[in-house]
């Protein structure tokens, strides 16, 4: 498998622009530090958060997935699935591989939970 540059690389962690015409998009190192930002702060307000590293797909790029014990979740996109393991060691957090495991059950119940009409 070819190696990739850092600069394509790094176009994952961009984000897409808005509708907006803002026209101004994060760069590689802006985008790492608003990722890194957000799973930070999902890992700060919720218990035993655990990371779960997903293969990339025809449509989707590697992404790393992290869920509470509540079964809430959250996921982002990363370069690769050997990044989303460093950033999930980086973060501090269990790390599993999907292929592996799967998704958990509580994650599982969470969504059904959301998708029922109150």
């Amino acid at each position: 498998m070819p190696r990739q540059s850092r600069s394509s690389l790094a176009r994952f962690f961009q984000r897409r622009s808005s509708s907006s015409g803002s026209g101004s998009r994060p760069s590689g190192n802006d985008a790492r530090r608003q990722t890194l930002a957000h799973l930070g702060e999902f890992i700060a307000s919720r218990v035993g958060v655990e990371a779960y590293v997903e293969p990339p797909t025809t449509e989707i790029p590697s992404t790393i997935l992290l869920v509470a014990t509540t079964g809430e979740w959250t996921r982002r996109r990363v370069p690769d699935e050997r990044a989303a393991f460093e950033i999930a060691n980086q973060l501090g957090v269990p790390v599993y591989n999907v292929r592996f495991t799967g998704y958990p059950q509580r994650m599982r119940d969470w969504n059904s939970a959301q998708r029922k009409p109150k």
